[in-house]
């Protein structure tokens, strides 16, 4: 009998889930056993070999055939992801949070659809908030300039104020 191919894990008895995890399954007796969900496709070929182990299966059809007993199996085989209460409350309270941020969402396009002066006037007002950001950022560059330049300067030389020479004056945004 020719033993099945390999799938596009790599590995015998692995497939991938959309979500980018793997899987470990076994056949046998008409059927399917699922032997957990793991991270990497190497963890989740460990686990279908402990079992293939376990149910006798020849060293042809194991992914990792330098292993010499059950018992070395089975301590290579990984833990499964269980999924418990702790992990339901945290996709609850995920799920929770994108259902109110798709409401905000809703609720801010049809404030801006019915007051579309509001959107005007806090548009400009952040504009020009950034121009005074930008022009205080000019002038604090160019006082550190000046007292660079300046020989009696009243500056001690650990001043924070002398960082300022460093400072970016050419963005608009901070």
């Amino acid at each position: 009998m020719l033993s099945r191919r390999r799938g596009s894990s790599g590995f015998r008895g692995v497939r991938a889930r959309p979500n980018g995890r793997f899987y470990a399954e076994m056949r046998t007796g008409g059927f399917r056993l699922n032997l957990g969900t793991y991270n990497t496709p190497e963890l989740a070929a460990r686990a279908y070999d402990a079992a293939a182990w376990r149910f006798r299966r020849p060293r042809r059809d194991m992914n990792f055939p330098d292993v010499e007993s059950l018992e070395e199996a089975e301590f290579l085989e990984p833990a499964t992801c269980l999924v418990d209460d702790e992990d339901r409350r945290r996709h609850r309270q995920v799920q929770r949070r994108i259902a109110i941020a798709k409401h905000d969402e809703e609720l801010m396009s049809q404030w801006r659809a019915q007051f579309p002066n509001d959107v005007d006037n806090t548009d400009t007002f952040f504009a020009d908030l950034r121009a005074q950001r930008r022009s205080n950022r000019c002038h604090r560059r160019a006082v550190a300039e000046f007292e660079l330049d300046n020989l009696n300067t009243t500056w001690a030389e650990n001043d924070p104020r002398w960082d300022d020479i460093w400072m970016e004056t050419t963005s608009d945004d901070e």
